[in-house]
Parts: structure tokens; sequence; C-alpha cells
């Protein structure tokens, strides 16, 4: 089972590496945020994920399972102990949703590729392992799975996302404030209808940004606030000159320009929430999906859990059809998030959640993962090699993560010209400009959705635009 986990280390601490390690996992577990019984990576695995020598890993998790914070049993790996804390998930007593989809562009020409990062622009579903997942789940169904499902989902998906956060992104959270929901759109419904009731009726929004997301705010009775993104992520002097008091980021992987949102940006954002009693919505849309090589950023719910709402979702990793998602919110958050969903349905299907809780509890989840970043990073590798070779002037932007990247072209392309060509040689791409609020973007781009190509159709589908950019 090839599990991984999130773990800061600083290269040129006085620190040793190893003391780095071990200090960090002690900090995670009481700090909740590792829980009792997860399971950690093997020390080769977390060892090549931090691209140090094994023995450093090796020595590091001896000391922690000397000093009792982890136990090796044999055949079933390292894990955190299970005495340290070991609470039972609490389901709140108390729930559908508009989609999350942007706008798409038709097509006049039969299609050959579609590089739009929406509609076919998906992984390859697990089959075999959802379907023995579900099987299983299904074997041992007793009529309490057959009921109505609880408003915040089923406990035991709960506790594996509690477990599974908390490994990967670093989450700050217990079963107790997770709640399961219908994907993204839910929770954005969900913040949408509570927000007003604590006295906010504006809701800033990263531009450029999803298009859907500033339309789903401004048709929910709240005010959608353009703040502009730059290479560090959200401006955040732009959005506290804006009035607004709470803000929709998606900090580890931009939409759609791909940046993560800066260290010293973090910490001004946290700053912001704190200083006008606002609220950030945190959208890991990416699901997992990170193929560059080095640690990915941990969630920004982390550095202020009682400010941040964090909200991930299964959409991009298995499909948006299973419409399964979750948010993580302080107590009084959670509440009053749950009284709204009581009043907009019964709650998300039980037998899909037991089945995702089961793909997470046997690793087979990471074992997926590890398949997805493996198959993107090959992409973004064609993406980036076709447009050196094809389109000079054009650069890839951003992070090597999720299902798109961000092309920016060079200054003087008419973007709106170059996406029409392309359309009549069969490549279906999207412009930047829709994501923007307004028309004041700094470059024309594209935003390619490239993860699901064969890696020789990524390299076709560049021909085929700089043909159409020679025009």
């Amino acid at each position: 089972m090839a599990l991984h986990m999130a773990v800061e280390v600083v290269r040129d601490s006085s620190h040793s590496l190893t003391s780095q390690i071990q200090e960090f996992i002690k900090r995670e577990i009481a700090q909740g945020i590792l829980h009792p019984g997860t399971r950690l990576p093997s020390s080769r695995r977390l060892a090549d994920d931090l691209d140090v020598s094994r023995s450093v890993v090796v020595e590091a998790y001896g000391q922690l399972v000397a000093e009792g914070y982890l136990e090796a049993l044999q055949g079933a790996g390292t894990r955190v102990v299970r005495h340290l804390g070991g609470e039972q998930p609490v389901v709140p007593a108390l729930l559908e949703e508009p989609g999350r989809g942007g706008p798409r562009e038709g097509a006049a020409h039969p299609v050959r590729w579609d590089l739009r990062p929406s509609g076919g622009n998906l992984p390859a579903f697990p089959r075999r392992e959802w379907l023995g997942c579900y099987q299983r789940v299904l074997h041992r169904a007793g009529p309490a799975e057959h009921d109505y499902p609880s408003l915040a989902g089923e406990a035991d998906l709960r506790l594996e996302l509690a477990r599974c956060l908390g490994r990967l992104r670093g989450v700050r959270t217990s079963p107790a404030q997770l709640m399961v929901v219908a994907g993204f759109a839910q929770t954005l419904g969900l913040m949408c209808a509570v927000l007003p009731v604590i006295g906010i009726d504006a809701l800033a929004v990263e531009d450029p940004g999803h298009p859907g997301q500033r339309q789903f705010v401004g048709e929910s009775g709240l005010r959608a606030v353009p703040v502009p993104v730059d290479a560090e992520g959200i401006d955040v002097a732009a959005l506290a000159a804006s009035g607004a008091r709470a803000v929709l980021v998606t900090p580890g992987h931009q939409f759609p320009t791909g940046v993560t949102l800066s260290a010293r940006r973090r910490e001004a954002l946290a700053r912001w929430a704190r200083d006008v009693d606002g609220w950030i919505i945190e959208d890991d849309y990416d699901g997992g999906l990170w193929y560059e090589h080095g640690p990915r950023p941990l969630a920004l719910q982390r550095t202020d859990p009682e400010r941040v709402v964090y909200a991930g979702t299964a959409s991009k990793s298995l499909a948006p059809g299973l419409r399964l998602g979750w948010l993580a919110a302080p107590a009084p958050m959670l509440d009053l998030l749950l009284r709204a969903r009581a009043r907009q349905d019964l709650g998300t299907e039980t037998l899909t959640q037991l089945a995702f809780a089961e793909l997470l509890r046997t690793g087979l989840f990471d074992r997926h993962l590890r398949r997805l970043n493996s198959l993107g990073r090959s992409r973004r590798e064609a993406l980036e090699e076709a447009v050196r070779r094809h389109l000079p002037g054009a650069a890839v932007l951003g992070r090597g993560a999720g299902l798109h990247a961000y092309l920016q072209l060079p200054r003087g392309t008419d973007e709106a010209a170059l996406v029409a060509r392309a359309g009549r040689r069969r490549v279906l791409v999207r412009g930047a400009a829709p994501f923007h609020a307004g028309p004041g973007r700094s470059a024309p781009a594209l935003v390619v959705g490239h993860a699901h190509l064969p890696r020789t159709g990524v390299a076709e589908a560049v021909r085929e635009l700089a043909a159409a950019a020679r025009r």
C-alpha cells in the first residue's frame, strides 16, 4: 500500500532532517491532525517523497516508536498509537445543489482534441477497486445503512476523511467537525445561505477565477467582489480594500492560473480574517492531484481553523458524477451549515459514502492517486515540451497539479481569434478571458485541460494550436 504524508522540512535548518521529521509528527499528533490509528507511509515511501535518505526516516520513526508516539506492527505498517486519543465521531442532530460547471463553448466542427478544463477532462475511474469496495459494503450493510442518511455524513467516512486529510493535507479537524456534501457546489450553496445570517452580504472571489462560481454567488443574493490574483496568489491588500468580510480562495493550486498562495500571503490572509471578523472558504478542488516533485503545500485551514471553512471534493480524483465532497468547519459554523442543509435536502447517499470510506481505509485511494499523479506528470511534461517546440514565446505557468494548465501566450496574440481558428482545426480550447471578471488582464492565455489525453495527443493538439497561431 503506497501511502503518502505531508511533512514540512527545511534543508538549511540548524536542526537535522531526522529531528525535524520527529518534531513535525509529534506536533501533528499533539494537535489532533494525525489521528489515533492513522497508518503512515513506509520509510522508503516517505524518504522518496521528501527526497531524503531512507535512514533519516527510519531513525525518526524508530525514535517515535521508542517514545510511544507510533507503533510498528508486523504486517500492518507504522501507525499512530491508538491510546493517544481515540475519539468517537459525534453526529450533530439535524441538509442539494446547483451545478458548478462553467461556461462551455459549442463546436461547429467535428472535434479531434478537446482541451477544455471541463467536460471530458476526467481521469480514469478505478472501476475494479470501487466495485470491490461497494460489494464489501453492501455485503456488510444492515438496516441502518438503508435508512435515511445522516445530515453530517456517515460516521465511518468522516473518520477516514479526518485521518486522510490530516495525513495528506495537514487539515486540523476531527470527524465531529466534518460534513459530507454533494460536491463543492453544495458547500458554496450552504455558505451563501449562512453568510447573510451572520451579517455578511458580499463574498470576495479570485480574479481570474471560476466564472460559474462568480455567477452562482450573485444569483444566491450575495455581492460577488472580484479581487486580483498575481504570482503570489490573491492580493490581500486589495481584498482588505474591497470591504468584503468573506472570501473564496484556491490557495494550493489557484484556478485557473495554477499559482500557489505564498507563505507571506497566507499569514496576511489569516490576519485579514481576524481583523475583519471574517471567513475564508478554502476550495481544495484538485483532490490530491499534485505531481510536481517535492512536498505539496499544506492546507491554508491549518493557519486558523476557527476562520477557515475547508472544502474538498472527489470530482477531480474520482468522478463528478459521484457528487461526493466534504467540508471541515469549526463547531458554531458547522451548526449553521447543518441547519441550512436541513432546509435543502436529506443528506448524501449512504452506500456511496461507505464505499468511499472503504477505498480510503484500505489504501486503494492512495494507490489510485499515485497512478493519476504519474499520468498527470507525464502529460504535463509532454505539454511543456510541445509548447517549447511549437509555440515559441508561450509559457506553461503555475504548479504541476490538477487536470489543467495555464498557457500564457505572447503579448499581442489575439486570444479570441486563436480560440476560433483552433476550433476550425478541430481543437476545442478555452481562452483566459472568460475567467476574468473584467477586461483588465495582463496577457492573453489559454486554460488547457490535458491530463485525460495520451502524450501523443497533447503534442498533436499543441501543433494544431501553433498552426492556428501562425495564421
